[in-house]
């Protein structure tokens, strides 16, 4: 398991030549959730001139749908499905609602203004990348810890499910094949002081 995603879902809108365009992005894990999720949107905008969808399903890709839904062919749904393939998405839908201001656009307007909203929600949203990694409990002083940041830096790491008791007890996730050489750097960085022990895999995001 290892794909990009979106960090949350969320809706995002912006104003271009008077028109409103909103944008929905939704994680979904298969097909039949993002046509449901499309349909819940253009039921819920009925009154909007037009509510365009791009979505991508599977670890890998492999469903790619859109939908120019009224708009001049072409101008929308390709155009909205090509940003989430250059993001490296998976396992999302956008849908951008898009209320007429008395401007029309064109062709060209109109690719850059879909495309742009779906860009523009991604970048307000976030992305993650979805990867199964093993689990390191490391447990520190809390002397230790007021320098396991510059640790967690020189290796590029984060740390999660940080608990503060008697002592701290943190947990790095890794590549499997990392396990036995980051444990080794720990205990050079703490000069053979330090305590750690493998917790199993898990499921992570990690910001991208």
């Amino acid at each position: 398991m290892d794909y990009k995603t979106i960090a949350n879902d969320g809706i995002v809108e912006k104003e271009i030549k008077k028109s409103r365009f909103i944008c929905h992005l939704k994680r979904i894990s298969n097909e039949e959730e993002g046509r449901e999720y499309i349909a819940q949107i253009k039921k819920k905008h009925h009154k909007a001139n037009h509510s365009c969808s791009a979505m991508i399903v599977g670890e890998d890709g492999q469903i790619k749908r859109s939908s120019d839904y009224g708009e001049p062919s072409g101008t929308t749904g390709v155009p909205m499905l090509t940003v989430l393939e250059k993001q490296g998405l998976t396992n999302v839908v956008a849908v951008v609602t898009r209320y007429f201001g008395g401007i029309k656009l064109g062709a060209g307007g109109l690719i850059r203004a879909y495309s742009g909203s779906v860009a523009h929600a991604i970048e307000e949203i976030g992305r993650v990348e979805i990867k199964e990694l093993m689990g390191l409990i490391v447990k520190l002083t809390y002397s230790q810890y007021q320098v396991f940041s510059n640790f967690l830096e020189k290796e590029g790491l984060q740390e999660f499910d940080t608990t503060f008791l008697s002592e701290v007890s943190t947990t790095l996730f890794v590549e499997e094949s990392e396990i036995e050489r980051l444990g080794q750097e720990l205990t050079e960085f703490y000069q053979g002081k330090v305590n750690y022990e493998k917790s199993g895999k898990k499921i992570v995001e990690i910001p991208v």
